[in-house]
């Protein structure tokens, strides 16, 4: 059983189908499967996408240059978190907002050795504001916070059930792997994630699990190490 994982959700997860910013269902669940880990002891650090509000990629013809909108994305992801935070409280979890993009009012500043001793004295954290730089995707910055808070594994939490060879929503004869390696995926250029953060996952030896958020009880079966999705690893 993996002690200490990084739970990484695209900002879409938290929209749910409603196509709003948030789907308060969907973020009361999460904050429930959080603070089901919590209570088996799994410290848990979190990383959300900004999607559900801004992304570069969906508004490149709107006038923003890139790094404008970068840093909007970034600002989303601090939504996120403090939504996420919100709700982990009210269920009695302690949790911290460590942001490497500097929102003093909401969050604390991203510091390494406070994030472990948050982890230490029991509190789920979150960690939004992408790498605090525009060109990284939070793919990266979830790379980057596992591997300096020392998690055992990142999981990423998708809607899709794993790693294909091609995209399964349009080829219905698309392969899932069970395990693939990091240079595979790069080799066959698959979009698990972006190049930068599956080499550095790749170089810092962390396994990814790609699977369904969508499936109860997935999330914990990846905690325990069970085969479920798609193992990725050196």
């Amino acid at each position: 059983m993996y002690k200490r994982v990084l739970l990484k959700f695209s900002g879409e997860v938290l929209a749910g189908k409603r196509g709003d910013f948030f789907d308060f269902d969907v973020v009361e669940r999460v904050a429930k499967e959080v603070v089901m880990l919590h209570k088996k002891g799994i410290q848990v650090v979190i990383v959300t996408g900004g999607g559900n509000i801004w992304r570069y990629r969906d508004n490149t013809g709107k006038g923003i240059p890139r790094v404008e909108s970068d840093f909007l994305g970034m600002i989303s992801t601090v939504m996120n978190s403090v939504v996420l935070q919100s709700a982990l409280e009210r269920l009695g979890v302690e949790a911290r907002v460590l942001s490497a993009l500097p929102v003093a009012e909401v969050a604390e500043p991203y510091v390494r050795r406070k994030g472990l001793k948050h982890l230490g004295e029991g509190h789920v954290l979150l960690c939004p504001g992408g790498t605090g730089r525009p060109f990284f995707t939070t793919d990266t910055a979830a790379a980057i916070r596992a591997l300096e808070l020392q998690c055992d594994v990142l999981l990423k939490a998708t809607k899709v059930d794993g790693v294909y060879d091609s995209d399964p929503m349009k080829n219905k004869k698309a392969k899932k792997f069970q395990t693939i390696s990091f240079d595979e995926v790069l080799e066959r250029n698959l979009g698990v994630m972006d190049a930068t953060s599956t080499a550095l996952c790749r170089e810092g030896k962390l396994p990814v699990v790609v699977f369904d958020w969508n499936k109860k009880g997935n999330l914990w079966a990846a905690v325990q190490g069970k085969k479920v999705g798609t193992l990725v690893h050196v």
